[in-house]
């Protein structure tokens, strides 16, 4: 599979026949096959096969969690021979877990490297934010968080507490208390009114004041947790100055910062950890989707050493022994020091900006670009109002799936046409799937005409 063929309508027969078994049988909160009604049937670097033979580009790629695509071979060979020898390890020592925490160490920034602690976390993400605030609570001594508006740090419970959406929390009682919310300071220039950019607002001045201030309302904060780009929140990429007095204000105050690495980790930015364009140093920072290279469940924290209020047993979890995980995210981490995979996250990152530019010129429906690396988002507005328009991003979602393009939508309102492509898709495919949108936003001007 080395390019987009669509054999049959979308969804074909054999995909519309498993998508109804399991809506039968799953709960009802499946989430992309509402909106990307297919089946899947086998993947191999950029590109999926469902059911019916259709050939798709995955611009997906597993919710960011393949950096090397689908099947990578060196990866899987190591999975297959690591297999036949120990799966689970628990938190015991073994070969695999020392390898994978080499690599993983040996990707900071050298200046950093033995600066920080790896705490093996359960399988999720959200499972490594859970240890953080529990790290952070325990190291201060404090017990409220600051989260920022328009951020996502997952569905357990304290996760879900610091989490911005407010349709998520609907319905669920008894979240994490002491979580206050502020303005995010981002480099948008979006005209919308539900987003404060660092040009509407001085979201770091109100940060400041509110710890300052004894009478702002705040108790006791333990941590400031942040995203550098906020993936679900609309691909708001955070102000350098913003940034820098975050930080600034965590350590005037004693406050532990938290940076959720989840998503923008393992180089989906362009460097390892998006921290690093920042030159910041985190106290505790968590990672997950890319760690294992190939989708299997990992997450991490890494914690400064000077930490020490993490006594034995303090927050386990059966399967952080994965020593699957252990053995791909090591080999993947291979190949991407061999092959320069970085190196391409930045040369595919400014092709697929100047593509997107260029449809911008000839389509009024784009509105900003957004994003680092490639981790970037498309704004679909009404050109009429300037507002973001959620008919017409679905539209083009619809459309772009029915030609072979699998993408996302996300933001406020599903109006963002999120792009997470694997980091080492080729000039080609960008090409192909830019190719693949001017198609569809020409069809969307020509249903325009006849309306």
């Amino acid at each position: 599979m080395d390019r987009i063929r669509i054999a049959s309508e979308v969804p074909g027969p054999r995909s519309q026949q498993a998508l109804a078994r399991q809506h039968e049988r799953e709960s009802t909160a499946v989430s992309y096959p509402k909106r990307l009604p297919i089946s899947l049937a086998r993947g191999q670097g950029c590109y999926v096969q469902d059911l019916d033979g259709n050939v798709f580009i995955d611009f997906l790629a597993g919710a960011g969690s393949l950096p090397l695509g689908h099947c990578p071979e060196d990866v899987v060979g190591e999975v297959i021979e690591q297999v036949g020898t120990l799966c689970m390890g628990l938190d015991f020592p073994t070969v695999a877990k020392e390898r994978f925490t080499d690599a993983h160490l040996g990707m900071l920034p050298a200046h950093l490297r033995e600066d920080y602690r790896v705490h093996f976390c359960g399988p999720t993400g959200a499972d490594a934010v859970e240890a953080a605030i529990k790290l952070a609570k325990a190291t201060t001594g404090a017990d409220e968080i600051i989260s920022f508006r328009g951020g996502y740090h997952g569905c357990t419970n304290g996760a879900l507490s610091l989490t911005g959406n407010r349709a998520m929390k609907r319905n669920v009682a008894g979240r994490m208390p002491g979580v206050h919310f502020l303005p995010f300071g981002s480099t948008s220039q979006s005209s919308r009114s539900a987003v404060l950019s660092a040009s509407q607002v001085d979201a770091a001045l109100l940060l400041e004041s509110a710890l300052d201030d004894v009478n702002s309302g705040l108790g006791n904060v333990a941590a400031i947790i942040l995203e550098l780009v906020q993936g679900e929140g609309g691909v708001y990429v955070a102000d350098q100055q913003f940034v820098e007095r975050v930080a600034a204000a965590a350590r005037k105050h004693g406050v532990m910062l938290i940076v959720d690495e989840i998503q923008t980790g393992c180089g989906r930015t362009g460097s390892w950890y998006a921290f690093e364009q920042y030159a910041i140093a985190p106290d505790i920072f968590v990672t997950s989707k890319g760690t294992s290279g190939i989708g299997l469940p990992s997450s991490l924290m890494f914690y400064n050493k000077r930490l020490n209020n993490w006594p034995s047993g303090s927050h386990i979890g059966t399967f952080r022994g994965n020593q699957l995980a252990f053995v791909a995210g090591a080999r993947a981490i291979d190949v991407i020091r061999r092959e320069n995979v970085l190196g391409n996250v930045q040369a595919r990152s400014a092709q697929l900006i100047e593509g997107f530019q260029a449809l911008r010129s000839e389509h009024p429906q784009i509105g900003e670009i957004r994003g680092l690396g490639l981790m970037l988002g498309v704004e679909i507005i009404d050109p009429a109002t300037g507002e973001a328009c959620e008919k017409t991003a679905a539209w083009i979602q619809c459309k772009a799936l029915q030609a072979g393009l699998i993408t996302e939508l996300g933001g406020r309102d599903d109006t963002i046409l999120r792009v997470l492509p694997p980091l080492n898709v080729s000039e080609y495919t960008i090409t192909e799937a830019l190719g693949v949108l001017g198609r569809v936003l020409a069809a969307y001007a020509v249903s325009q005409e006849r309306e």
